[in-house]
């Protein structure tokens, strides 16, 4: 099996940095030029499916492929709920003097909305139950950050604090070639 992994494109400059959650913002000029720029390389590869978040970054990003029709869109890529933190970056919520940093794992924890380790799972059962579940060759997943660092957490058993480290480019696909239908066997 083949895996091709995107984060949707650019947002625009009033959500950078922040914690985006599932806000339902647009792409930025950027990200759509980014976007098509993707997309044309993307419409040059087959694919036996496709799977997309359902939010309107993520959506917004894969409209201009050809594959767009054929996309499952899924709330179970959607990147982590935030609650009411969402929208808001480091420092505005340090600023409401409600949490302090301590360490990754105690702030991740205290920050509203979904639990971490249910974010976690609901990303390892997709990439490591579903996805291998369906015997396809080549598939297609377009999504955010937090799902891809939490990915290659698994994947490569690395601590998801040191996956905060890595950068993950917007719109700049990442290829997998997974051997036997073994995630981690997979070779980038």
């Amino acid at each position: 099996m083949k895996l091709t992994l995107a984060r949707h494109a650019n947002v625009d400059e009033n959500y950078k940095n922040c914690y985006n959650g599932h806000n339902d913002i647009s792409l930025s000029k950027t990200g759509k030029k980014e976007a098509k720029e993707m997309c044309e390389l993307l419409d040059i590869l087959k694919f036996d499916a496709i799977f997309c978040s359902d939010t309107h970054r993520a959506k917004e990003t894969l409209k201009y492929s050809t594959h767009a029709k054929k996309a499952i869109y899924s709330d179970k890529l959607r990147e982590k709920s935030w609650g009411k933190h969402e929208g808001m970056n480091f420092d505005e919520i340090i600023e409401q003097g409600e949490i302090k940093y301590e360490n990754f794992l105690q702030w991740i924890d205290a920050l509203d909305g979904e639990d971490y380790k249910e974010f976690m799972q609901r990303v390892k059962k997709f990439f490591f139950q579903y996805l291998p579940s369906l015997d396809k060759e080549n598939i297609l997943v377009i999504t955010h950050s937090g799902v891809i660092r939490v990915f290659l957490s698994i994947l490569h058993d690395i601590s998801l604090e040191d996956t905060f480290s890595i950068k993950i480019q917007y719109a700049k696909p990442i290829h997998y070639d997974i051997k036997n239908g073994d995630l981690k066997n997979a070779i980038l």
